[in-house]
């Protein structure tokens, strides 16, 4: 089954250039362009193809793409979104996204990865569940300064430790069935301002891991919640 239209189109008068996909094929017959979105689910892609350069929201979904390299994102300057759920990737190449000027959300759930890459400070969502991602696979402050990061989603993973600091921006923060075993007092608030309060934090998943959330009742005192977990 071709998993692509196999009729031919003729290109459109005027263009001067098309970007062409792993078949040969132009890539938005390749997948569907709508817009600034492209969608290349489900095609056996086993890499990412050349993207129009006015490509905003860009989904692979359910493919079989084993890496990432720089070269495949290099100079897309509206790319707001890259969804790569459910592919084979293992290694994404240093620095790969800190060049595109928008990108705001990184969907990377279900492949192999065991390193987070690095990300803008323009992220809203992160999603790397399911990976391979252990106590040395994120960078130190790696969420620091991404100042409107409201979605942080690492659950089925190897992490050890919550990653502080986060931004006071976060909405929710999902760590479920990882390996944390203990938290500190000042992990979520401020010790040294008992004003402080974290309003926007209201989703705190810490389910299916070693750690008794009972033991550390003040790393709780500035959260609208408590944090979901084993309390005993």
């Amino acid at each position: 089954e071709e998993p692509f239209p196999t009729t031919t189109k003729s290109p459109v008068e005027g263009k001067t250039s098309v970007e062409e996909g792993p078949s040969g094929l132009p890539v938005c017959l390749l997948c569907t362009c709508l817009g600034g979105s492209v969608y290349c689910d489900d095609l056996k892609l086993n890499r990412v193809p050349p993207l129009p350069k006015d490509t905003t929201h860009f989904y692979a979904r359910y493919n079989r793409i084993t890496e990432i390299s720089k070269s495949d994102f290099a100079n897309m300057n509206k790319l707001k979104k890259i969804d790569l759920t459910a592919n084979r990737i293992t290694s994404i190449e240093d620095r790969t996204f800190m060049g595109l000027p928008e990108l705001e959300e990184v969907i990377i759930r279900e492949n192999h990865i065991s390193q987070l890459p690095a990300l803008p400070e323009t992220m809203t969502l992160i999603d790397a569940s399911h990976n391979n991602i252990g106590s040395k696979g994120i960078h130190k402050e790696a969420f620091k300064d991404m100042t409107g990061l409201l979605y942080l989603y690492l659950t089925d993973n190897d992490v050890d430790y919550i990653p502080v600091p986060l931004p006071d921006s976060l909405r929710s923060l999902h760590l479920q069935r990882n390996n944390i075993q203990m938290m500190h007092e000042d992990t979520f608030c401020n010790l040294n301002d008992f004003n402080y309060i974290r309003n926007a934090l209201e989703d705190i998943r810490l389910d299916g891991n070693p750690i008794n959330l009972s033991k550390t009742p003040q790393a709780y005192v500035c959260l609208p919640r408590i944090p979901i977990g084993n309390l005993i």
